[in-house]
């Protein structure tokens, strides 16, 4: 009985680390979902980069501490 016990909350702990929190950033559009065990960034954010306006785009995945994916690049703006 026990043991059922405590399998049944190792296995309700393990899904609460994985429910995320949306958070949307006001530099221009990027959205955060954050969770214990991982993160996801959807960038979309204003940047200036040697004098030249433009924006970061791209997706960033962060497993426990560690960045896996990252594609963001700088784009510059067409005026």
């Amino acid at each position: 009985m026990r043991k059922k016990i405590t399998v049944t909350a190792v296995i309700v702990l393990f899904l609460i680390m994985l429910i995320s929190i949306k958070t949307e950033l006001k530099d221009g559009g990027t959205i955060k979902y954050s969770a214990i065990l991982y993160g996801i960034t959807k960038c979309h954010s204003m940047f200036t980069k040697d004098g030249v306006d433009g924006y970061n785009i791209g997706t960033e995945v962060r497993i426990l501490f560690f960045n896996v994916y990252d594609d963001v690049k700088f784009v510059p703006d067409e005026q």
